[in-house]
């Protein structure tokens, strides 16, 4: 095996020996009353941060300014707390305790306005603990693991203190800084902290699915923080040439990396480059990352830009929420009146992507908390903060489905997330939608069936004139859409489905259309994409007769689309569903003069027996 060519400089200790001093001698720079940023994540200098925290009893009022970090805080305790006061704008595990203690605090900001602070000098910093590669030939050291805010935060300090490790993977781009511009060089020989995947949970992989369909070919994707959104990197593997921008990166990159998936050949800006600002993983990713050219590191203060973002390619944006209430409120920093993470960049990449060409805003989230509690929620829990506005809100994933809730009303919003909450909590949250006026009254008769269908019923139909159809269970707030086509049908295509002559189709009516359980009632509907979104173009469904195990079946084409084989096909469609929920069969009843139904019928290929009787045909039909 070839040996790893060296990325530095290796005689950096003699070149700037008068930098050169141990983390005691550097650390002894700090005087009382100071603000001290440190490095974030996994290149938070552990050594730098315990020679500090060592110096405890020489000092008082040093304001440790973070933003998340890993390893041990041994500065984020109580009897410390009078010492290094932590003000920290993403509130990681490590001094979380302290904060919620109210020993500590909390700045909420968006993550691309931190580099503003500094600059601008409202939050001066006057040291700096950071980690580096080794500087180069050149004198240059690469933040490697972490540039985000730590670029900013170096280029604006008054004393600036690197932990040189040779450990530190070179990454490339925007991501150096000059050996002069560092005050002080410690070295070590450490392993970089690893971050391992967390453990799995029930739904994760359900929500990862729901997530990858989202994501087109050629989209360019950001992950947020979690496992949640990591989930959806194994079902990009048949995706074509995904781009990637990003504030983090994990070793969930690997596989798509090398199954050819993630190219960056779309992408507006970058193009080729896997653009991030921080990596979190194990030394497998760092060892991918190290000099690797495919990867571009940036600063926080573009990689969150907004505009930055919104030009990007089909920009996907998935990030978190620790509860969603029934407006489409989000709030992802807090439990009621605890804090417990940050703003970070959730609306920054939100509004980049709600403002890109084809793009997409999501949060997603388990339904529950643990199975103790709804994540979907009526009212957000007192003293639970908005992060992101029921305006910015655009999609919300949980293991039960998507909702899309931008530029939908109050009781659309209401229904599609009752309809994606666990099932243990719908019949609750409907209830109170009710009582708050979000959805009308009469929908309480319909308790225990506003859920999605299953996702496995999905399909699609090609017309013979190229035009694809999206067939798929019918979703709560459908309910607008189906009254559309209902209206839009001639009075002989009323007469023939209902059978009776009809302006038009009682809300009442409707409704039972669109409110079911998907087994013993079915809806599907065939939809096609249009400027304004979706319309249906037909529906079908089935009633069960339990007593018979055999279901109704009827269905519906909107006049400009009939005779184009739209109908036999959702039949067919309507078969396959009901074979699997175990119905021995189909019944029907069909006007006489309605010959096209028929057809459908006597061609299906299934034992079919009829009855005319006073201008009826009553079919059997048997699977």
């Amino acid at each position: 095996m070839t040996e790893k060519k060296i990325s530095y400089n290796p005689t950096w200790q003699t070149d700037y020996a008068e930098m050169v001093v141990t983390a005691e001698e550097a650390v002894a720079q700090i005087q009382p009353g100071q603000s001290v940023f440190l490095g974030t994540g996994c290149a938070t200098p552990v050594a730098l941060v315990k020679a500090l925290v060592a110096r405890a009893r020489e000092l008082t009022d040093i304001e440790i300014i973070q933003l998340l970090t890993r390893g041990d805080a041994p500065y984020a305790t109580r009897e410390l707390s009078n010492c290094f006061p932590v003000n920290s704008f993403f509130i990681s595990q490590n001094v979380r305790d302290i904060i919620q203690q109210g020993m500590g605090d909390y700045t909420p900001i968006f993550l691309s306005d931190i580099p503003r602070l500094f600059k601008s000098g409202r939050m001066p910093l006057d040291v700096a603990l950071i980690q580096t590669t080794p500087p180069d030939e050149n004198g240059m050291c690469s933040l490697g693991v972490s540039v985000d805010i730590v670029k900013s935060a170096a280029e604006n300090a008054r004393l600036v203190i690197a932990q040189v490790n040779q450990r530190m993977p070179r990454t490339l781009g925007d991501s150096m800084l000059h050996v002069y511009d560092i005050d002080y060089l410690t070295p070590v020989d450490v392993p970089i902290i690893e971050n391992m995947p967390p453990d799995d949970r029930p739904g994760t992989e359900e929500i990862g699915e729901y997530l990858g369909g989202l994501v087109e070919d050629g989209a360019t994707v950001q992950l947020g923080i979690g496992r949640v959104p990591q989930a959806v990197a194994p079902f990009l593997l048949k995706k074509k040439d995904i781009g990637i921008h990003t504030e983090m990166l994990t070793d969930s990159i690997i596989p798509l990396v090398e199954a050819g998936v993630i190219t960056g050949a779309l992408k507006s800006m970058d193009r080729g480059k896997i653009v991030a600002s921080f990596v979190m993983g194990t030394q497998r990713l760092y060892d991918f990352i190290d000099n690797n050219p495919l990867f571009s590191f940036y600063p926080t203060e573009y990689v969150n830009d907004p505009f930055i973002i919104s030009r990007q390619n089909k920009m996907v944006a998935i990030n978190v929420a620790l509860e969603v209430d029934l407006t489409g409120q989000v709030c992802a920093d807090s439990i009621g009146y605890q804090f417990y993470s940050g703003i970070g960049g959730q609306l920054d990449f939100n509004r980049g992507a709600a403002r890109s060409e084809d793009g997409k805003a999501i949060i997603a989230l388990h339904s529950t908390a643990r199975g103790e509690k709804s994540r979907i929620v009526s009212t957000l829990t007192p003293g639970a903060g908005v992060v992101t506005t029921r305006g910015d809100v655009h999609y919300v994933v949980t293991e039960y489905g998507v909702a899309y809730l931008h530029g939908k009303t109050i009781q659309e919003r209401a229904l599609a997330l009752i309809s994606i909450a666990h099932p243990d909590y719908r019949e609750q949250l409907l209830k109170d939608a009710i009582e708050y006026k979000y959805v009308r009254a009469d929908l309480a008769d319909y308790s225990g069936k506003i859920t999605v269908g299953p996702k496995e019923t999905r399909t699609t139909f090609l017309l013979n004139n190229g035009t694809q159809l999206t067939v798929r269970p019918i979703h709560p707030t459908d309910e607008p859409k189906v009254r559309e086509l209902f209206h839009a049908l001639s009075k002989q295509s009323l007469y023939t489905r209902f059978m009776a002559r009809m302006k038009w189709v009682p809300r009442k009516q409707v409704q039972q259309f669109v409110y079911i359980d998907h087994r013993n009632e079915v809806s599907i509907v065939a939809t096609i994409s249009e400027a304004d979104g979706d319309t249906i173009v037909a529906i079908g469904g089935y009633y069960l007769d339990m007593s018979t195990n055999r279901a109704e079946v009827a269905f519906v084409v909107l006049d400009k689309y009939q005779h184009r084989h739209i109908g036999s096909f959702l039949f067919k469609h309507l078969c396959t569903i009901a074979k699997k929920n175990g119905i021995a069969g189909f019944t029907a009843e069909v006007l006489d003069e309605n010959k096209a139904m028929q057809s459908v019928f006597n061609n299906s290929g299934l034992t079919v027996n009829s009855q005319l009787r006073e201008g009826v045909y009553h079919y059997d039909m048997t699977f």
